[in-house]
C-alpha cells in the first residue's frame, strides 16, 4: 500500500508551467500513420499529418538514472509527485483550430490546471489536469485538456462477477488487432517508456493486470481519425474518457453512432465492451 498523497502539497504544483517546441517531419507522419492505419503514402512539406501527431512531439527526455521504476521520468519536475504507482491517461478534451502539417516548427505551452482526489471502488484517486496550446507560425492549432489518473496498486478481491451491460450497436465500425507490434510502435512514436505496454512481466507481476495495455491517446487518436473519416472534415472539439483497459493479443473495434451534435464514438475490446468513449463534435 503507497502513502496517502497530501493533496495540499500536490496543488502547489497548480500554475506550474512548461514550453517545449519541435518539428513535425515526415519521417514521423508516414510511422504515425502506418500506425494508425492511414495510408502512408511519401509525406512531403506541406502535407497534412495525422490530427493528433502533437502526442509524439517534444516528449519528455531524461537520462536512464532520473527515470522512475514505471519507466516514466520521476515526478516531481514539471507534473506533481503523486505517490501512487498506477499512472493513466484518464481523458481529455480537444480542440481543432489548424491541421499540422509537415515542416511546421509546433511550440507547446502547458500548464497544470489542476489536482483533485477521491475514493473510488479501488481506493485513493489522484486526477491532474493539464492544459496545452499547440501554436505554429500561422497561430494556434490545437487546445488541449489532458486528464492523468494515479492509483494505487490493491490486491485482487474476490467479489461477485458483475454481469456485463449488452455492447452498444455501432452504426459505423472497423476492426484491427491488438499486438505487441502495434503497441511498441506507438511507444517508439511517442518516446513513451511507460512499461505497461511492452514489458509483460512488470505490467503482471508488479502492477498486477492481465497483460500489456493499450496506450489511451492511440485509442483517442484512432477514434478521431475516424470521425474525421466519416465527415470529411476533423471535429471541432473531441472529448473522451477511459472506461476500462484495452489489452493486446485480441481483436478490437473503432465504433461511431450519429448524434444530434455530431458523433458518439468508442473503441471497444473484443467482446464488444467499450474502453474508451469519446464525443466528437463540429
Amino acid at each position: 500500500m503507497s502513502e496517502k498523497p497530501d493533496l495540499d502539497h500536490l496543488r502547489q504544483w497548480i500554475g506550474r508551467s512548461t514550453e517545449v517546441s519541435d518539428i513535425v517531419t515526415a519521417q514521423l507522419v508516414k510511422g504515425l500513420r502506418a500506425t494508425l492505419f492511414l495510408p502512408v503514402g511519401e509525406p512531403k512539406t506541406g502535407d497534412a499529418a495525422p490530427y493528433t501527431v502533437h502526442w509524439c512531439l517534444a516528449p519528455a527526455v531524461v537520462p536512464a538514472s532520473e527515470l522512475g521504476p514505471d519507466g516514466h521520468p520521476a515526478r516531481g519536475s514539471f507534473l506533481p509527485p503523486v505517490p501512487l504507482p498506477r499512472r493513466m491517461w484518464a481523458g481529455g478534451e480537444l480542440e481543432f483550430f489548424d491541421t499540422l502539417r509537415v515542416g511546421d516548427e509546433v511550440t507547446r505551452s502547458s500548464r497544470i490546471k489542476d489536482v483533485t482526489m477521491k475514493t473510488g471502488s479501488t481506493g485513493v484517486l489522484c486526477f491532474v489536469s493539464v492544459d496545452h496550446e499547440l501554436t505554429t507560425p500561422r497561430g494556434t492549432a490545437i487546445r488541449e485538456r489532458h486528464d492523468i489518473v494515479y492509483r494505487d496498486v490493491t490486491p485482487a478481491q474476490a467479489a461477485p462477477a458483475k454481469p456485463a451491460a449488452p455492447p452498444p450497436v455501432a452504426q459505423h465500425r472497423e476492426t484491427h488487432f491488438a499486438d505487441p507490434v502495434l503497441l511498441f510502435r506507438y511507444s517508439a512514436l511517442t518516446f513513451n517508456g511507460h512499461r505497461i505496454h511492452y514489458d509483460r512481466d512488470y505490467v503482471t507481476k508488479v502492477e498486477g493486470y492481465p497483460g500489456l495495455i493499450f496506450h489511451g491517446p492511440m485509442q483517442a487518436a484512432l477514434q478521431i481519425e475516424f470521425a474525421a473519416k466519416l465527415r470529411s472534415i476533423v471535429p471541432k472539439k473531441f472529448a473522451y474518457r477511459g472506461v476500462q483497459p484495452l489489452f493486446e493479443g485480441s481483436e478490437f473495434s473503432v465504433n461511431a453512432n450519429e448524434i444530434a451534435s455530431g458523433l458518439e464514438t468508442w473503441t471497444a475490446n473484443s467482446a464488444g465492451q467499450p474502453t474508451m468513449k469519446g464525443t466528437a463534435t463540429w
